[in-house]
């Protein structure tokens, strides 16, 4: 018999461990989309305020609301409390998830991190050669010109104030940052996203003086200004953290006892 020829049974026990091998692979493909739809859906729940802040999480429900089973609704929650989304409820004797409550000094922490992500994409929107700089910086003044008209209308929707608000600073982090940027961006910037949501409509009167700084950062990556592009976008959410804070004092935290 040569080396490369095969008898007749082991050819046959091959064949199906070879789909046995097959199928596990597949298994495991369809765990992990299933994973990643729960806790995209979770994630959402969460961010969007459907899954209030201090809200407990009971891995029976969430499986049933999100119609999957518990394996993937187990992996998805350990990743969203390595993520900070759910945290152990404290004073407990047995862990107790719930999601993460709405504090000053959570807001704080998110807004300094996002800002320090987001100013290093702008340093590097800065660095982009002219012509990629100039097309951004068109996109960046239409977006901030949306924002500032949506703050003038005679009734401003907070929502709408919102929507432009994040347009644009995605706009220079999309236009600037790296793969492993936008990586911890898209990691950190949705927790960021759940304060301005709820606290958007105490905000309204502060617009005008995000989009002046907004102005300030557009400034800076025109005139191709790395450092300085750097420092006003970690002003506007130094600022923002300030802002925030103030009506959080004054309206409350949530979630928290």
């Amino acid at each position: 018999m040569s080396p490369t020829s095969r008898s007749p049974r082991a050819a046959t026990t091959a064949r199906p461990a070879a789909a046995r091998a097959a199928s596990r692979g597949d298994a495991t493909a369809g765990r992990g989309e299933s994973v990643g739809r729960a806790y995209a859906q979770l994630r959402e729940l969460i961010v969007r305020g459907r899954l209030a802040p201090g809200t407990r999480i009971v891995e029976s429900d969430i499986a049933a609301r999100l119609g999957v089973s518990r394996t993937p609704t187990r992996s998805a929650l350990h990743r969203l409390q390595q993520e900070g989304y759910i945290v152990a409820a404290e004073g407990t004797r047995e862990q107790r998830l719930v999601v993460a409550p709405l504090t000053q000094d959570d807001a704080r922490e998110l807004f300094h991190i996002v800002g320090q992500l987001e100013a290093l994409a702008a340093r590097q929107a800065a660095e982009l050669p002219a012509p990629a700089r100039t097309a951004l910086v068109r996109t960046l003044r239409r977006l901030n010109g949306e924002l500032a008209d949506a703050a003038h209308g005679e009734r401003p929707d907070p929502m709408r104030l919102f929507d432009s608000d994040t347009a644009f600073h995605h706009a220079y982090v999309e236009g600037g940052g790296g793969p492993r940027l936008l990586a911890l961006h898209d990691a950190i910037k949705p927790q960021s996203e759940r304060y301005v949501r709820l606290y958007i409509s105490s905000l309204v009167d502060e617009i005008d003086t995000s989009v002046a700084e907004h102005d300030a950062i557009i400034r800076h990556i025109e005139a191709g200004e790395p450092q300085a592009a750097h420092a006003a976008v970690d002003t506007n959410w130094r600022n923002a953290a300030g802002r925030l804070g103030r009506v959080i004092e004054a309206l409350g935290e949530r979630g928290s006892w």
